[in-house]
């Protein structure tokens, strides 16, 4: 089992960055694919971003391509969500999802409390 703790989240102006952080407790980290989901008030939780056990492969959103990168360090057991060009309509609350399958928004097992991202215009 793994714990994930967010953090990074924030306020930001519309064309501005930050750089969520995904802190996991355990001695597995690497063993797990790990990820980003987000919710935005009143609608759906939806897939963001996915990186492999090794660091190697990654999905992205079709909305989010060329602006976030995802990234872990697994000495540090952390993953990282550096989003850049932010717009209005990426406010919402994002979670740090882990599981042993890779997926493309598939079924994660383990989930962060989620840390609020706010976008102004």
């Amino acid at each position: 089992q793994v714990q994930l703790v967010e953090s990074g989240g924030g306020l930001v102006q519309a064309g501005g960055s930050l750089r969520l952080s995904c802190a996991a407790s355990g001695r597995t980290f690497s063993r797990y694919a790990m990820g980003w989901f987000r919710q935005a008030p009143g609608l759906e939780r939806e897939f963001v971003a996915a990186i492999n056990r090794s660091g190697g492969s990654t999905y992205y959103r079709d909305s989010v391509k060329g602006r976030f990168t995802i990234s872990r360090d697994n000495a540090k057991n952390t993953v990282y969500l550096q989003m850049n060009s932010l717009k209005p309509e990426d406010t919402a609350v994002y979670y740090c999802v882990a599981d042993y399958v890779f997926t493309r928004g598939g079924k994660y097992d383990y989930w962060g409390q989620g840390t609020q991202v706010t976008v102004s215009s």
